[in-house]
């Protein structure tokens, strides 16, 4: 048993008949005090009290909470530091001072986890992971002998997580010198247009976001740097920081890529670049947003290779892909997908036309903005500015003489009306819509002013989708699941049913996932479907046909790729509901 539990029994906190009816149930002894707290037994800031009694009277060392994955290091810092009358920081929602940090030896800095915060004329405030660790803070107050040390606490993943950034930083000095060098010389703004090492530093930040397999390139000012993000599997990760004064240089630069007006500050503006990031062609959709100190600036990295991936190679089941195979060979029609914003649906409706198009169909899309380029479809980009509305442009469309139509996005009534009438004029229309799930896309038609006769004579067929981190292969481990978790989803999930996690490594920057996969469920419209439909049914009386009719929900699915270990429980609950 560990060492933590064993105490709580010595010292009467907890009881030994709560652990043995535990261990009667199979549980493993060292997640008894897991499933201790889960249960209500004993609460997790009473154990978390008693951790910090411990760590206080020199019984356990601070690192021992390394060993229980399920004792948050933040809750414990935050009642120590409160203890020791300490300061608790969330380094993430503090303006760094890079300059400060680059005054320390990069290897004191490692050796003993902290980070230097701020100075004044008397104090320098620097954050530790481990606030009782005296060597470290001597060390820190030699490299500072005139000034009062400061000590604040943080945790450790994130004082780590800065020092990577540092690391980075140094592994660019030259090149950042190099600019400044470029930057001091430069009297002329023709000159500052031809300069080329700050063409080098963007050829650095976009090689780094896309080997870290990024969607977006995000480059936002702040009072004292200039911050890189890239949101890789659908969340935001600091890549790079540079001083403030490499930002109007490189925002100046990029907006000349993109053939944006590099004198406007005041006005959103939007544009596209092409480039080469190693051996490969990338576009990027560039987008800029005045803010309080600069411009955001946020770059979509389109990969013309994602815009040729087929539907099954998305990460579809068999089951799934069949079903809206079969809705695309239908005649006409009109195939929604639905889902949230960065779910994939792009990504789905560009599978869908891999499938569709063909020399003997004419394919029309109607999208803003236009992603990716594909031959043998016509692509129109939306301009509301010359009055090239969705509607508008799909009013065109129809006189064009298309086969298959694919519009970006149904945002509203008038553009839902002229799909609908497509569809049951002859054509097939694929579309997105924003609702949680397939059958919810139906009173979402109807509240938007569509007759219910209509809808069910054009509908074919609903998808609904999430996006789902992988489990990084080279970190995977089985994954206990608390028996309440278990309990809860008893119907979905089959008895002793194995489940895996990442425990997190290099290859996966310690996310435990590496990449993304699609969970879906698509809803095949039937006759006896179409009729409740016609007939104005509730939603409940549709969900209950479409499971007769063999319907499998997104939950479901997704219960099903964690029980094949391609992601995890915990992510399939984080993006799905029952």
């Amino acid at each position: 048993m560990d060492r933590i539990t064993t105490d709580l029994l010595a010292n009467g906190s907890i009881m030994q008949g709560q652990v043995n009816r535990l261990l009667a149930k199979g549980l493993s002894s060292d997640l008894i005090l897991r499933d201790i707290t889960l249960s209500g037994f004993m609460t997790m800031d009473r154990l978390v009290r008693f951790i910090v009694e411990q760590i206080r009277n020199g019984i356990y060392e601070l690192s021992i909470i390394e060993n229980y994955d399920y004792i948050g290091e933040k809750e414990v810092l935050q009642k120590l530091s409160a203890g020791l009358d300490l300061f608790f920081l969330d380094l993430d929602a503090i303006d760094m001072d890079y300059q400060l940090i680059s005054r320390i030896p990069f290897a004191q800095l490692k050796k003993f986890t902290f980070i230097p915060i701020s100075q004044d004329d008397m104090s320098v405030t620097v954050a530790f992971c481990d606030p009782l660790n005296i060597e470290a803070e001597e060390a820190i107050q030699r490299l500072f002998p005139r000034k009062i040390l400061k000590i604040a606490c943080a945790t450790k993943k994130q004082i780590l997580s800065y020092l990577y950034k540092v690391e980075l930083q140094n592994s660019v000095k030259d090149l950042i010198k190099k600019i400044r060098d470029e930057l001091n010389s430069i009297t002329t703004l023709e000159e500052q247009q031809e300069a080329s090492s700050i063409l080098l530093l963007i050829d650095v930040i976009l090689k780094t976001c896309i080997r870290s397999r990024a969607s977006d390139v995000h480059i936002e000012p702040t009072e004292k740097n200039c911050v890189v993000r890239a949101r890789i599997d659908g969340k935001l990760t600091e890549v790079q920081i540079f001083d403030k004064d490499i930002y109007p240089p490189l925002a100046s630069r990029l907006k000349l890529l993109a053939n944006l007006d590099i004198a406007e500050k005041r006005k959103p503006q939007d544009g596209r670049f092409s480039t080469a990031v190693g051996d490969r062609e990338f576009d990027f959709r560039i987008s800029t947003l005045p803010i309080l100190y600069g411009e955001s600036i946020v770059m979509r990295v389109l990969d013309k290779e994602k815009a040729l991936v087929k539907l099954e190679d998305a990460g579809m089941d068999t089951l799934s892909y069949n079903k809206l195979l079969k809705g695309l060979q239908e005649p006409f029609g009109i195939i929604l997908v639905t889902g949230p914003t960065g779910s994939g649906k792009t990504t789905t409706l560009y599978g869908a036309l891999n499938e569709l198009r063909n020399v003997e169909d004419k394919v029309i899309t109607v999208e803003d903005p236009v992603e990716y380029r594909m031959n043998l479809i016509q692509q129109v980009q939306v301009n509301p500015k010359v009055g090239l509305t969705f509607a508008a442009a799909l009013r065109s469309i129809l006189r064009q003489d298309p086969d298959k139509i694919m519009i970006g996005e149904i945002r509203d009534q008038e553009t839902l009306e002229i799909a609908i009438k497509a569809a049951l004029t002859g054509h097939m229309v694929i579309s997105t819509l924003h609702t949680n799930d397939s059958i919810s896309a139906i009173p979402r038609m109807v509240d938007m002013g569509i007759e219910n006769y209509l809808i069910s004579g054009a509908l074919v067929a609903i998808q609904a989708q999430r996006l789902v981190r992988k489990i990084c292969t080279k970190c995977k481990v089985i994954e206990k699941i608390p028996s309440s978790t278990l309990e809860d989803f008893e119907q979905y999930i089959p008895k002793k049913a194995i489940f895996y996690k990442g425990t997190g490594c290099k290859e996966c920057n310690d996310t435990g996932y590496m990449g993304r996969e699609m969970i879906c469920e698509v809803l095949t419209i039937t006759e006896a479907m179409s009729s409740l439909i016609a007939k104005g049914a509730p939603k409940d009386a549709m969900l209950a046909q479409a499971v007769e009719d063999g319907f499998i929900g997104i939950f479901e699915n997704g219960i099903q790729k964690a029980l094949d270990g391609i992601t995890s429980l915990e992510e399939v609950l984080r993006v799905a509901k029952v």
